[in-house]
């Protein structure tokens, strides 16, 4: 690897503000918040025991959807949101 390129990668990673690793932040923290719900309330989750319910009954899980939400936070906004902050504060 390039000591440049290192560099680089080095300054852009120590970069990250307070504000940037907070939204960075929420996306795992809203998928282990509905972890956390699943565990706590596991009547919620009807995949469990899915005695004559509808399709959309099993689909849509209140647990699951917190989850799927934090991930597509992580993967999808947060980024944009992060390199917004970064060029705002640079």
């Amino acid at each position: 690897m390039n000591a440049e390129l290192a560099s680089q990668l080095k300054e852009r990673s120590i970069g990250h503000t307070a504000r940037a690793r907070a939204v960075a932040a929420l996306g795992p923290l809203t998928i282990l918040a509905g972890l956390a719900w699943a565990f706590v309330q596991p009547y919620r989750v009807t995949l469990l025991h899915p005695h004559h319910q509808g399709f959309w009954w099993l689909f849509v899980e209140p647990p699951l959807l917190v989850m799927v939400v934090g991930l597509l936070f992580a993967l999808f906004v947060a980024p944009g949101v992060i390199d917004d902050l970064e060029e705002a504060e640079g």
